[in-house]
C-alpha cells in the first residue's frame, strides 16, 4: 500500500510485529506539518505533541489485561480489563525525551523510566552507548522504547541489546517511532523477530549519509530548536 505521502507501509500485521497508524486525514495533515522544512521550532513541537499519543497508546496495546469486573453506579456489573503489568518508557536520548509527557498523560497505571545515550558515528554509522541508567525492577514490566526514528537500526539494535542483557524479554519490548525507514525497518525485525514496532509512517530510502528520505531532517534539532 502506498499512502498519498508517497511513503510505502508495511503490513500491520505478520511476523515482523510492526503496527503503522492508520494513515487518516488528521494524521497525514500533521505528518505533513512536521515534514515540511519550513515549519517553526513551536508549531513542530505542538504537531508532535498530537502524533505521540497516537503512537503511545496503540503501544499500550501490548500491555497484558485481564478480565476485571466492577460495580457501576447504578449497581449493575460491568465486565472489563485491567492490565497486569507495569509500564517503563526507555528514552533513547536525546529525541526520545520529547515522547515522555505523552506517555506520562496517557498511562494511569505503574509507571517509571529509563534512558540511554547512544551515539552514531557519522564517519561509520555505528552506533555506541555512552550512558544507560535503567529501573532495577525493569524486567517485570513492558518496556516502550522511545525512538522517534529509525534509519539504518544501529541505534534501536544496540538499545535492545542493552535491554535483553538487563534481563528484559525481547517479547515485552515495544518500539515506538515517529518515522521508520524500510531499511531500518527490516535489519531490526530480522534481528530481533519478536519485537513489537509501533510507528507513524515508514519511508522507502536512507541518503548518502544514511538520513531517512523523505523524512524530517535531525528530529533533536528540530524539537529542541538547536
Amino acid at each position: 500500500m502506498t499512502p498519498a505521502n508517497g511513503t510505502t507501509s508495511p503490513p500491520t500485521e505478520g511476523p515482523r510485529h510492526v503496527t503503522v497508524l492508520e494513515q487518516d486525514r488528521q494524521l497525514l495533515s500533521l505528518m505533513t506539518i512536521i515534514r515540511d522544512m519550513n515549519t517553526d521550532h513551536r508549531d513542530f513541537c505542538s504537531a508532535m505533541e498530537r502524533v505521540t499519543p497516537k503512537l503511545i497508546g496503540q503501544a499500550l496495546n501490548h500491555v497484558p489485561t485481564e478480565r476485571y469486573l466492577v460495580q457501576t453506579p447504578i449497581h449493575s456489573t460491568f465486565e472489563g480489563v485491567r492490565f497486569t503489568k507495569g509500564v517503563c518508557g526507555v528514552s533513547i536520548l536525546r529525541a526520545g525525551a520529547s515522547m515522555e509527557q505523552a506517555l506520562r498523560q496517557t498511562w494511569m497505571g505503574p509507571l517509571s523510566f529509563g534512558k540511554l545515550l547512544i551515539q552514531r558515528d557519522e564517519s561509520t554509522s555505528l552506533a555506541h552507548i555512552y550512558y544507560s541508567k535503567l529501573p532495577s525492577n525493569i524486567m517485570d514490566n513492558i518496556v516502550l522504547l522511545l525512538e522517534p526514528m529509525l534509519a539504518t537500526g544501529g541505534s534501536v539494535i544496540k538499545a535492545v541489546e542493552t535491554l535483553l542483557s538487563h534481563g528484559v524479554s525481547e517479547d515485552s519490548i515495544v518500539l515506538v517511532n515517529v518515522i521508520a525507514s524500510q531499511e531500518g525497518l527490516g535489519v531490526v525485525s530480522d534481528k530481533f523477530p519478536s519485537l513489537r514496532i509501533v510507528t507513524a509512517a515508514v519511508d522507502s530510502g536512507l541518503t548518502s549519509k544514511k538520513y531517512i528520505d523523505p523524512g524530517l531532517g535531525d528530529f533533536g534539532d528540530r524539537y529542541y530548536g538547536t
